[in-house]
Parts: structure tokens; sequence; C-alpha cells
């Protein structure tokens, strides 16, 4: 058993009290024997609707307040501190108004954390913040296979005078080469903005399950088709308007008519036995987000995650 990164007594006290960490993991930018780094981009300078994506790190950390250690059953592997060493790294520095120099940033950055071998579990931010977490995977693991979960495929073509927005982010990292589309899967994707762009990114080889057609067929069918296109390295890009507004109102370009909070925690257990290497939640927008409800389903999504990879340090645990 790997020795927990843990301060003494890290857990006492207080929900509302302790360190502004993400569940009070410590806090910390020396990577010496670390498995898991989360990160902060407070970044939305790319936005084409409602702004406030900035503060969604930090409110899924305020949020994340609520969560202590646990597995789900007797039965199932350890809480993820037990097997892995988890900090928090803080926000990386963003440049407000320039958004090509922030972007250079946040890549220059997970590159350093990739290359010590730790795992990015990153917090935006709006969509863009996923372009350079993308190219700095991609020169770490070569091309990515993709599980992207959003209303909106984010395929646009680019704007000649406006060439990076968060709708612009999968068309170019197509066009770099970063993902592979045929080994590529998004989910859940919906609403007036997409209809005119689905077609287009089916058309470019990317397997696109739409809403309607994951309340149609189920979980079960979603996930066996991620597990039968995935392969190799998977990034994984979770936009938290891919569920409805009734359960993730705390978001930019909400979408009628999305998945239940249920549907995306159970999307996220499926990923079990894929070989992830990165994965980030985005779009998280307090400003509009009532009672705290969209910030608390995305901390309880990223701790869903390290129990992912938790197991995957751990083999011959079980996890149901």
């Amino acid at each position: 058993m790997v020795e927990p990164l843990l301060p003494a007594e890290w857990q006492r006290g207080p929900r509302y009290g302790g360190p502004y960490t993400f569940a009070r993991v410590p806090a910390g930018r020396d990577l010496q024997g670390v498995d898991v780094a989360i990160i902060g981009v407070p970044m939305d300078m790319a936005v084409m609707y409602r702004s406030g994506a900035r503060f969604g790190p930090r409110a899924i950390r305020n949020a994340s307040g609520q969560l202590r250690p646990h597995a789900l059953r007797a039965d199932e592997i350890e809480e993820p501190y037990a097997s892995l060493r988890v900090i928090d790294y803080g926000d990386i520095e963003v440049f407000p108004g320039y958004i090509e120099k922030s972007l250079e940033v946040i890549e220059e950055t997970v590159e350093e954390v990739l290359s010590a071998g730790v795992f990015p579990l990153v917090l935006g931010g709006d969509h863009s913040t996923t372009l350079p977490l993308l190219r700095a995977g991609a020169k770490r693991h070569g091309r990515l296979s993709l599980v992207h979960f959003d209303a909106h495929p984010d395929f646009w073509p680019q704007p000649a005078d406006h060439p990076v927005h968060h709708g612009t982010v999968f068309r170019i990292a197509l066009e770099e080469g970063l993902i592979d589309p045929a080994a590529s899967v998004q989910i859940g994707i919906r609403g007036s903005l997409s209809a005119g762009i689905v077609g287009e990114a089916r058309a470019a080889g990317f397997n696109v399950i739409t809403a309607d057609e994951l309340a149609r067929d189920g979980v079960a069918k979603a996930l066996a088709s991620v597990h039968l296109r995935a392969r190799g390295p998977v990034y994984v890009s979770l936009d938290v308007d891919c569920v409805d507004p009734a359960y993730a109102p705390g978001t930019g370009t909400p979408e009628i008519a999305g998945l239940t909070s249920r549907e995306i925690l159970a999307l996220v257990r499926g990923l079990r036995g894929l070989d992830i290497v990165g994965f980030d939640v985005v779009e998280v927008a307090p400003a509009y987000d009532p009672a705290e409800i969209t910030a608390l389903l995305a901390a309880n999504l990223v701790y869903e995650f390290l129990l992912l990879l938790a197991e995957s340090r751990a083999p011959n645990a079980k996890m149901k």
C-alpha cells in the first residue's frame, strides 16, 4: 500500500473550515512521489454566450468540502487516498484578454506535470481549457482517443477573425492530429446550437451519441460503444452542460432535455478499464448556480474519477 500523502488529522473539523483545496487534499507543487495533481484553470475568455466559468475551479473546490473519503459499498475499493497520492496544484496563471498566451502557459504547465509521471485532473474554466491539455497529452502519449460529454460537439470551424473559442476545440484538435475521431465518442449532444454541426462531426469520424439516443437506448449501450471504440491512451473531457439544467443550471450555454445527474454518474463509473491519461471538468459557472448544485455535481464527478484512478492502481480491488 502506498503511503498516503496527507497531513495528520486532515479530515478533522467542520466541513465549512479547513484548507482551500479540493476535498482538503494537501496543496503544493512538488510533484515528487505524487500520483494525481488537481489543477485549476480559471479562464473563460473563449465563451460565446454567458461568462463566469473563470470561477468554476473555486466553486468546485468549495463544493468538495461536503465530501469525505469513502467507497460506495463495503466490497469495493477503499477511498482513493488510500492508494493515490493526490495534491491540489492550485490554479495555473492565466492572462485575461490574452487567450493565446494563456493557452501556451496551460500547455507548458501540464507538460511538466505529465513529464513527472503525474496524472492531470483539471478543473475549468471554459472548454477552450481542453485544447492545451490535448496538445500536452498528445506530445506525451501520441494521438489520443477522446471521450467527450457535452451538449455541443464543439466542432465549429474557426472564424478567421476569432480563431479560438470554446466551440472550436475539437475541430482544432482534429486538424492538429491530436485526437483520433474513429476512436472517439461524444455523448449528450443536443439542442438548436448543435443541430447544424452534428452531421459534420459524424462525417469527420466521431461517434456522436445524442441525448435523445442515450435516453432511448440507455447508458449501458453508450458505454458499450465507448469501450468498443476508445483504444490506446484516452482523454476524457466533461462539459457540465451535458447534464440537464434541472440538475446543472450553473453553466454558460445550457440546453434542455439533457442527462440526469444519475446518468452522468453511471457514465463516469462505466469508464473503468480504459487507459485514461487525462481528465477535465469544464464550464461550471457559479453565478448561475442556485444552491451550488452544479458545483456539487462536478465535485462528486471528480471524486468518482479519483475512484477510477485508484482502481487502476489496485487492479485486484472490486468496484461496482
